[in-house]
């Protein structure tokens, strides 16, 4: 059985610069990494795949060409096999279009248990394409967990992070599960994994091999559009207020007062 993972290459960096024309990220000179919380779902799909005897890890990434380094850096944490999903007619996919394709793929690979992916990207932080790709596929979807307490071929038993603390929700197989960064440590790549992941054959797929539809893919098939960006103005001034306690909130009521009835 299979153990899908969804990763996405990113900026190495937290001073996101955006082409004022495109209004999309300038990705030249800047290096990429693996997306922080995929590390995570890497992996838990390593952990899951030591727990399931007979079961495999399958990485898959959307993306350009340069996306194949991320996935052989997840090959040499331990995944078994790798797909890019690469091709111009992807450009300017929104998070709608990007969980299309990638379903278009999972369908492709065929029989899976679970798909596992970070609960967001870091260069957008939309926390949508793992749900967009569930509702794809018509499967139950599991965000936010921090604990997989039971897992075999027929379900898990997980606990899902809330502002409370966690709910403990039980799933049945296959499903999707986004995973936050409370759930596991991440191992470094091994010597070995190393050496498997530079000879280590990358399959890639282009939409015609996914037989996506080109009004559901790219620009075409983005229902929406980044038409401006921008960082609002700094405020201006401001007004302290000094005293005792009691005379400052007397001066902060007073000020509200005028604020507020003019």
């Amino acid at each position: 059985m299979k153990i899908i993972v969804l990763v996405k290459q990113v900026p190495d960096t937290t001073d996101v610069k955006i082409d004022p024309v495109t209004n999309t990220l300038i990705r030249e000179g800047v290096e990429s990494v693996i997306n922080p919380f995929d590390r995570y779902a890497i992996e838990e799909a390593i952990r899951i795949k030591e727990r399931i005897v007979g079961s495999e890890v399958v990485v898959i990434s959307m993306g350009p060409p340069q996306a194949i380094a991320a996935l052989r850096e997840a090959i040499s944490l331990g995944c078994d096999n790798a797909i890019l999903l690469s091709d111009r007619k992807f450009a300017g996919s929104d998070t709608w279009a990007t969980s299309y394709t990638l379903a278009q793929a999972i369908k492709k690979l065929g029989d899976f248990l679970v798909i596992l992916c970070g609960k967001q990207a870091s260069d957008g932080d939309t926390a949508q394409v793992g749900p967009g790709v569930s509702m794809h596929l018509d499967i139950p979807q599991v965000t936010y967990v921090k604990k997989i307490e039971k897992i075999d071929a027929k379900g898990a038993i997980v606990e899902r992070m809330t502002e409370e603390g966690y709910d403990v929700v039980e799933t049945p197989f296959p499903a999707l599960i986004t995973v936050v960064k409370e759930i596991n440590e991440p191992r470094l790549p091994s010597l070995k994994g190393k050496m498997r992941s530079k000879k280590a054959e990358i399959s890639v797929w282009t939409a015609e091999d996914l037989a996506c539809e080109d009004k559901n893919i790219g620009l075409d098939g983005s229902p929406t559009r980044v038409v401006k960006i921008f960082s609002p103005s700094p405020r201006e001034g401001g007004q302290m207020l000094e005293g005792e306690p009691e005379e400052t909130s007397k001066k902060l009521v007073d000020a509200l007062k005028d604020v507020v009835i003019g």
